[in-house]
């Protein structure tokens, strides 16, 4: 998996190395939505080359990749909410909260 982003090098007014970076967002999917409003861009493998490419000047073609991914090739159900703490580091986090815990799959995750 790889979300689109942005990295920049740059100098401050003060003359420091600043070193930035962001994950893009667009507007979620139907398997997202009930969650949050945003997902990150997720790109298909097929298309980190066009994304990562550092002498590419087609803008058309990198903004076409700033779209959701599809539902279909998701999976989701609930977690802990340890998950939202950086207290808490283990696969526990991620793990179904318990067998009952109702999960949506539209599909086979990639």
């Amino acid at each position: 998996m790889a979300f689109a982003g942005l990295w920049k090098q740059w100098r401050s007014p003060e003359g420091e190395i600043v070193e930035s970076c962001t994950i893009i967002v667009t507007e979620a999917n139907a398997l997202m939505q009930p969650i949050h409003e945003r997902m990150p861009v997720i790109l298909a493998a097929d298309d980190w080359d066009v994304w990562l490419d550092p002498v590419s000047r087609d803008v058309g073609k990198q903004q076409s990749l700033l779209k959701p991914y599809k539902a279909e090739d998701m999976t989701a159900w609930s977690v802990s909410t340890q998950v939202n703490s950086p207290k808490f580091d283990s696969d526990g986090c991620i793990a179904k909260l318990n067998a009952s815990s109702p999960e949506k799959s539209v599909g086979n995750p990639s």
